[in-house]
């Protein structure tokens, strides 16, 4: 016998991203809008082919609808291209990124070159003057008694 039970439910790893909530509440409302319009839509056919009173309001409705869903999907675009550009999801860099970035690493060089220097510089004088105390110019013991 085996005791060892199956969970009923067995998480799996997603393969993309969650959407950022703004843009999943833009799809779902977008997607919500559309259905209604289609139900909409279908309605209106039917009224129409059977030649009820009640077709020309519903097929006015749905054009309206149909604009309303035209702008909701192009709204979960627009709110999808605003938080990437906020957020700094860049898929490829744009010529003002590379030069910021072309500027920065221009800085970083020049620091890290500009503190060799200065290091450099430092070493020369030690060696100076290490090299004056050697040839006895008053840096000994002597000198000091």
């Amino acid at each position: 016998m085996d005791t060892a039970r199956q969970e009923l439910w067995v998480e799996e790893p997603v393969g993309r991203r969650r959407m950022p909530d703004p843009v999943r509440t833009a799809a779902v409302r977008a997607v919500l809008i559309t259905a209604l319009t289609l139900a909409q839509a279908t309605a209106a056919f039917f009224l129409s082919v059977t030649g009820s009173w009640l077709a020309f309001p519903m097929v006015l409705g749905s054009v309206a609808s149909t604009v309303a869903a035209t702008w909701s999907v192009l709204d979960v675009w627009v709110t999808r291209q605003v938080w990437n550009q906020r957020h700094g999801v860049v898929s490829a860099p744009s010529s003002t990124a590379r030069a910021l970035r072309r500027e920065r690493r221009h800085a970083r060089h020049a620091e890290r070159t500009g503190a060799r220097d200065a290091e450099r510089i430092r070493d020369r004088m030690r060696e100076t003057d290490r090299a004056r105390g050697a040839r006895g110019s008053g840096g000994g013991r002597l000198s000091q008694a």
